[in-house]
């Protein structure tokens, strides 16, 4: 596995290896089994001729001033050994200034997708995320890019940026990675007190409890549904709610009814001061 810590590594790393099929998986490292199963969704994907490159950066742009870029884990060493224990291929592992010029004064922007949900609470984020991730295409030049499911609104996001930019990259959705319990990995997820972490299942759970009666036709329409999240998370004594929203599937717009759609159950919430988030399709989707 090559180590690429500048845009030169990268592209004689390229120009080594040109032709061959090449699939990216993004990531801002503390990796955990979410980004490993991403990394064999990609192997699987490359083929054993294949390259896997995987990204390691935490991206300053899509952090707001009070947020924890700062303090957010680095630990590249166990990073790399876990990227190399999954067939990956590469590394690309920059410095800001590898990314970023210091007079930049350009950024990718969206004003449909990237407005509500996670949007709303952290205005900007979605711009850094698109900026950093177009850069990244531009420079590692995947055919193949592989996003989690577990933020579904960055997925659809990406996707409407390969759409509209006409990216050369097919986009796949790995699966959301969960602990026993049903709470989904996260490098965040350190951040919580032992009663914390105790508690936030409760997240995943009222999610699929939910999702469950809209499928069995027990909860009837969008606004029991609301009420019926609200119910169940009410039980959380450590926890303050973000958000919850029931959208379509494909456009992350709020559902009236669920007639002819296909819901997507999205929510968000603090523990503290570490903010989770999840989602949940309807069971069998």
């Amino acid at each position: 596995m090559k180590l690429l810590r500048t845009r030169a590594d990268l592209s004689d790393w390229q120009s080594a290896r040109a032709g061959i099929p090449r699939v990216l998986v993004p990531t801002m490292g503390a990796l955990h089994r979410g980004h490993t199963s991403l990394f064999d969704q990609a192997r699987n994907e490359a083929g054993k001729d294949g390259d896997v490159i995987a990204t390691i950066f935490v991206n300053p742009v899509q952090f707001a001033p009070h947020e924890d870029f700062d303090a957010y884990p680095r630990p590249l060493e166990a990073d790399l050994e876990k990227c190399e224990a999954r067939g990956v291929s590469a590394v690309f592992a920059p410095d800001v200034s590898e990314v970023y010029a210091a007079d930049r004064s350009i950024m990718v922007s969206e004003s449909r997708l990237s407005t509500a949900l996670c949007g709303a609470s952290r205005p900007g984020h979605f711009d850094g995320v698109c900026t950093v991730v177009a850069k990244l295409f531009n420079l590692t030049r995947p055919d193949v890019a592989i996003f989690g499911e577990k933020d579904y609104q960055q997925l659809a996001l990406i996707r409407r940026l390969v759409r509209d930019l006409d990216f050369p990259v097919r986009i796949l959705a790995g699966p959301t990675v969960r602990d026993d319990d049903g709470l989904a990995l996260s490098s965040r997820n350190t951040y919580l007190s032992p009663g914390q972490r105790a508690e936030a299942p409760i997240l995943a759970r009222s999610l699929r409890e939910v999702a469950a009666g809209i499928a069995s036709g027990a909860v009837g329409s969008p606004s029991e549904a609301r009420q019926e999240f609200l119910d169940r998370f009410a039980a959380a004594s450590l926890a303050r709610l973000d958000y919850f929203e029931i959208v379509d599937a494909g456009t992350l717009e709020p559902l009236g009814s669920f007639s002819g759609r296909v819901p997507r159950l999205i929510a968000a919430a603090f523990f503290g001061k570490t903010r989770l988030i999840d989602n949940v399709g309807l069971p069998h989707d």
